[in-house]
């Protein structure tokens, strides 16, 4: 009897010892503020990105691919923006083919479907 006491105790000591009440908590940074843009169109218009779409987004212009709707989830170039209300525009040419205003989430895809 006593050697089942014994036995019990020693097992409730090791599981004690064992276990830590007060781990530190790995803090978990929050993702980028980001938000993506993808640009999708015919390619017989924009060719296979070797013709790109000038965009410019409150200001801040560059250069953009365009790719066809069926690959745009695997091979579309993502390009980062900041977040919140956006003035985006496309051009081609110097011609205007998309003005829109758009509100933009954190680490959010939005494909712009252009003519």
């Amino acid at each position: 009897m006593k050697c089942k006491l014994k036995l019990s105790l020693l097992m409730v000591a090791c599981l004690l010892i064992g276990c830590k009440a007060n781990y530190p908590v790995a803090q978990q940074s929050g993702k980028e503020d980001v938000a993506y843009l993808v640009f999708v169109g015919p390619l017989k218009t924009y060719g296979n990105g070797s013709r790109p779409v000038q965009v410019d987004v409150d200001g801040t212009v560059f250069d953009a691919k365009v790719v066809k709707p069926k690959t745009a989830n695997r091979k579309g170039i993502q390009y980062g923006v900041a977040t919140g209300r956006r003035n985006v525009i496309v051009k081609f040419k110097g011609q205007t083919i998309y003005q829109k205003q758009l509100f933009l989430s954190s680490q959010e895809t939005q494909i712009i479907n252009l003519p």
